[in-house]
């Protein structure tokens, strides 16, 4: 049988011994140190470390027609002062940032830390690297390897991103998806499966957290009525919280900055005082807060953090703060490429005038039988745009009605009703309240705009269900509109019937409705890029 016996060993063995065994223990421990960093608030030692995000490749161009393999990576400079071109639709953005400080861990716990509170752990576990966990040693087995939250973050991306990109591949126009409220199908959809299982994996694992910093109104605060009620709208449903919202910062996979700018022009804009500084320097300050207070704008360089605006200043302002220009998730009415708005990281907004707060009575119209009108327009003299179509229209043609002010005898939500097709110029800005106004009335909306990239369009093929005039082309509206054959136009109008429900505003929010499809939006960026320590 086979005892235990105290080993006796020569004096100087011993002391030279203890060396060799104590010296490599103690670099082992200063390399891990420097490597892994410090595990707790109380042992937080100020380094440089190398954070990073880079891009996966979720969607290509900026749709869900074809998902990249997300090992293809191109890595472009972080300071280039356009985050827009036209060749960069098919690249893959990566931004790079050397030297940003490591912030202290947040109160609760450390950077990397066993989490045992959430389902399915096992699982996600195995989805990460391996590496480490196994040493040629049978007495390391059954120790659980300590992963960051990050860590476990990323891989619940890694496995949503596997999953739509497994159901891209089937190029059927209708989701195999079971769902009991609605089965995206149809040509509306670049890939209806991929978007189908998007949503879904949307649903699981989607948390954003808000930001407690600042006060209203400026803060946690935005109109509901009016032009910019898509603004406001949404701020209110995020600070209510009951879909996606989360009190962890820790959990988060997006952090929202919920600062209103229509608020801030009626608060701290002079009339009359073309200076738009002092708006912007509270954006600057505010977001200084943010990343002094917390670790994650840092953490990302600002790229899985997002703000939301439907005014015209919107983008402009952002500029103030070069990460949330270049980098972040910028949610905007305005989405103009020429003014660098970025499809690749940024998400067409709605533009939608509620006048009453709701849109009761504004969803429907006619069958296409009882359309008399064949394309309709009413506004004022805003932009070059319209100044060209109501120059080239107004009053000419009984067919296309164009009116600067529409007259007292008529309604101009029985006008949309009445039209087969509802022309949508841009005004000032690119976006305009009536491609929405004719999607409920079930009109076809005809874009007339430059450099405007449509809501949604990462999902949703607009081609199926509008008809896009270039402005050189406005001369040419009722030719391009009446070529358009009985077969075609009917499609055409079953189809926007069927995406209308993405545009609806509920007052709870409905699955597949305008505040889910935005949310979805912005998901999609998320998973376009992968943040690293």
């Amino acid at each position: 049988m086979w005892s235990f016996k105290k080993l006796q060993l020569p004096s100087f063995l011993s002391s030279n011994l203890a060396l060799l065994v104590f010296i490599p223990l103690v670099l082992l421990s200063i390399t891990a140190c420097t490597l892994i960093g410090p595990q707790s608030s109380s042992s937080f030692v100020s380094f440089s470390s190398s954070w990073k995000w880079k891009s996966v490749g979720i969607f290509n161009s900026y749709s869900l027609r074809s998902l990249s393999s997300y090992e293809e990576q191109h890595e472009v400079s972080s300071s280039f002062t356009s985050p827009f071109n036209n060749n960069s639709f098919r690249e893959n953005l990566v931004v790079k940032e050397e030297s940003i400080p490591h912030q202290p861990p947040q109160e609760g716990g450390g950077d990397i830390e066993r989490d045992e509170s959430n389902e399915g752990d096992e699982e996600i576990d195995k989805d990460i690297s391996n590496e480490g966990e196994e040493h040629g040693n049978n007495a390391t087995k059954g120790v659980l390897k300590m992963y960051s939250k990050l860590e476990r973050l990323e891989a619940i991306l890694a496995k949503s991103r596997s999953s739509i990109r497994e159901a891209a591949r089937n190029g059927s126009m209708i989701s195999n998806h079971h769902d009991p409220d609605y089965i995206p199908q149809g040509p509306m959809y670049h890939n209806a499966n991929a978007f189908h299982r998007s949503y879904l994996e949307m649903e699981k694992n989607f948390k954003v957290y808000v930001y407690e910093e600042g006060e209203p109104p400026i803060f946690h605060n935005g109109p509901c009525r009016s032009i910019y009620s898509t603004e406001g709208r949404f701020i209110h449903e995020m600070e209510r919280g009951s879909l996606y919202r989360t009190k962890n910062p820790d959990e988060a996979l997006v952090y929202f900055l919920p600062f209103s700018v229509v608020v801030m022009v009626q608060y701290l804009f002079v009339p009359g005082v073309h200076d738009m500084h002092a708006i912007g320097r509270t954006v600057a300050d505010y977001v200084k807060v943010i990343s002094e207070r917390h670790s994650f704008w840092n953490r990302s360089l600002g790229a899985d953090h997002f703000m939301l605006s439907c005014h015209d200043w919107g983008p402009h302002l952002t500029s103030y703060v070069p990460r949330l220009f270049n980098t972040s998730i910028r949610v905007l009415c305005n989405a103009n490429t020429s003014e660098g708005f970025n499809p690749l990281k940024d998400v067409s907004l709605p533009e939608i005038n509620l006048k009453t707060g709701d849109i009761k009575g504004l969803i429907g119209g006619p069958s296409p039988s009882r359309r008399s009108t064949l394309a309709f327009f009413a506004g004022g003299l805003h932009g070059n745009i319209r100044h060209h179509l109501l120059e080239q229209w107004k009053g000419k043609d009984e067919d296309v009605l164009v009116y600067d002010k529409l007259p007292r005898d008529k309604s101009y939500e029985t006008m949309l009703k009445n039209s087969r097709f509802c022309l949508c110029p841009s005004g000032y800005e690119v976006a305009s309240p009536r491609v929405v106004e004719a999607i409920y009335a079930e009109c076809i909306p005809v874009l007339i705009s430059d450099s405007y990239v449509p809501p949604f369009s990462d999902v949703l093929n607009w081609n199926a269900f509008s008809v896009s005039i270039a402005v050189k082309d406005i001369p040419n509206i009722k030719k391009i509109l009446m070529s358009i054959s009985q077969s075609q136009y009917l499609r055409m109008h079953r189809r926007v019937k069927q995406v209308q429900r993405h545009f609806v505003i509920n007052g709870s929010p409905k699955r597949f409705d305008l505040f889910h499809m935005i949310v979805h939006s912005i998901w999609l960026r998320r998973l376009n890029i992968r943040v690293q320590e």
